[in-house]
């Protein structure tokens, strides 16, 4: 699964490499209330064959119609603003007032989507660079911190993964959970020693690496865009990644596994001289509870709390697996968020 951003690019340079006349639209700022972020980004073809989105879907009809009537004509980059009146505003479906701002670039095969998708591809972050007077393109490197730049003279944009994600164990739900994050922009990496569970597992743009998980988590040197998920539920494997994940300064730590099994795996990180402070950054049972019973609802489960915690976003207990089962008063070995490989039960 691709994510958007990568969608629309890898698009886009089919359109070019078959001739077609195509623009890439990219949202450059945005006032008020907006359905698209900034940089988010909406290949249109000739024929008015569109990918991505940078609204609700009203502005992309109008750029839509625009193409259709008049074709594409554009020869530079050209910055344009929908909503800027109520009435326009009401007509694009942009709410409580707001305005966004767009970047409409006519693509060719100087504009160098073809080179950005393969750098991608390698898993490179990359900043584009654009001249908004001449159209003119350059490539260079970013760092995980870069945000899209904006002046009179030119527009940057950053492409590429900002987040990691490493998983431990190359089962059923890590395959669900690893393909949802690399359309949500991860570079994930799934860790299993175990040949037996790596054998036939594959999911495309996911590292899959032979190596013991806490050697692994050291090696990595995980920082504050990085997140460490453990689903073996095999404590020599689990546990001594864990031990050195919660000592470093990946925003989210979590593991799988029932109340008890959670409360265990707690008590022997103890023993392990993690500290109580090192030890709350740990989410387990991992999850919201919405009811999942299958992998990939777990999955679902699982990057929600992790996306709320990467947004800064301050949970109640209630929506956590662990409390809202015991508020419950359901039995660890019917928990419907854990799902248990072995035992086949959730």
């Amino acid at each position: 699964m691709d994510s958007i951003d990568l969608e629309v690019l890898k698009t886009c340079a089919d359109w070019i490499a078959a001739g077609k006349q195509c623009e890439m639209v990219t949202v450059i700022k945005t006032w008020g209330s907006s359905p698209r972020p900034e940089g988010a980004t909406l290949g249109i073809c000739e024929d008015g064959h569109v990918v991505g989105s940078v609204s609700g879907g009203c502005i992309e009809d109008d750029l839509i119609d625009r193409v259709r009537k008049h074709g594409i004509t554009r020869t530079s980059p050209e910055v344009v603003t929908y909503g800027i009146t109520s009435d326009e505003a009401h007509r694009f479906g942009l709410p409580c007032g707001g305005t966004i701002q767009l970047a409409i670039e006519p693509l060719s095969a100087s504009s160098q989507i073809a080179e950005l998708v393969e750098r991608l591809a390698q898993h490179e972050l990359v900043a584009r660079r654009v001249d908004l007077q001449t159209g003119a393109v350059t490539l260079g490197p970013a760092s995980a911190g870069m945000s899209l730049q904006i002046s009179e003279a030119a527009l940057t944009t950053i492409h590429g993964p900002r987040w990691r994600l490493l998983i431990i164990g190359a089962g059923q739900l890590s395959r669900f959970l690893a393909q949802i994050a690399v359309g949500m922009d991860y570079f994930v990496t799934v860790c299993d020693p175990r040949e037996e569970y790596r054998e036939g597992w594959h999911v495309e743009g996911v590292q899959v690496v032979h190596a013991m998980p806490d050697d692994l988590v050291v090696e990595m040197r995980l920082d504050s865009r990085s997140a460490v998920v453990a689903l073996t539920h095999d404590p020599k494997l689990d546990d001594l990644a864990l031990m050195e994940a919660l000592k470093s300064e990946a925003f989210y730590i979590g593991a799988i596994g029932s109340r008890s099994n959670d409360s265990k795996r707690r008590e022997r990180l103890v023993e392990f001289d993690v500290t109580p402070a090192q030890l709350k950054k740990l989410h387990g049972p991992i999850g919201l509870y919405i009811g999942s019973k299958t992998p990939s609802e777990i999955a679902i489960s699982i990057l929600a709390e992790m996306t709320a915690v990467k947004n800064g976003i301050d949970l109640p207990d209630s929506v956590k697996v662990g409390h809202a089962k015991e508020a419950a008063n359901i039995e660890a070995t019917s928990d419907a968020c854990l799902y248990d490989p072995e035992k086949r039960i959730v």
